[in-house]
């Protein structure tokens, strides 16, 4: 590829990033109303009742949703606080006996859900900020609850699956 095309995309990338509401939080500032951290993080991906009455707003980002915000509002509407969530600390705090309301409040919405009938389960599959080629699965039971969680090995890295349609490559856990 020649050094202008290179050059080309590269400035095409960054336009369709410019174009695009904020990425993270980090311009936001605590006091903020949520109609100004919607205006300039744009739509949220969820948005949750929060026990004190306040709300949390869920921004999904990252390449392969590596990256989760959760963005939280006290009663009267104002920012008090943003995390991302898409970390071994979080996941690893989802336990058994949860229901499925408090898994998508505190880690939001999962990249892959896999259903496994036969034994009455899905298992929702976070990508997380990781050099290890692994994602974090939580296994959900038909009545809503938590049944475990623990890492995998994410498929995308699998050479011989097809990580267009995030398969295990045939079957649960490869070829």
């Amino acid at each position: 590829m020649s050094a202008t095309r290179v050059w080309l995309a590269g400035v095409a990338c960054l336009l369709a990033f410019a174009g695009c509401a904020g990425y993270s939080p980090k311009g936001l500032q605590l006091g903020q109303s949520e109609a100004e951290v919607v205006q300039q993080m744009g739509t949220p991906t969820g948005r949750y009742q929060l026990p004190n009455g306040g709300t949390r707003l869920e921004y999904a980002r990252g390449p392969a949703g590596r990256e989760t915000y959760m963005i939280d509002f006290d009663t009267a509407g104002r920012m008090v606080d943003s995390e991302q969530v898409m970390d071994l600390w979080y996941l690893t705090r989802i336990t058994p006996g949860l229901p499925v309301e408090d898994v998508l409040m505190r880690v939001g919405h999962p990249a892959k859900i896999f259903a496994i009938p036969r034994q009455h389960l899905a298992v929702w599959n976070y990508r997380y900020p990781t050099n290890d080629c692994l994602w974090f699965q939580i296994s959900i039971g038909d009545d809503g609850k938590v049944i475990s969680g623990s890492q995998g090995i994410d498929p995308q890295c699998d050479a011989g699956a097809d990580a267009r349609s995030g398969g295990f490559g045939g079957g649960m856990g490869g070829r």
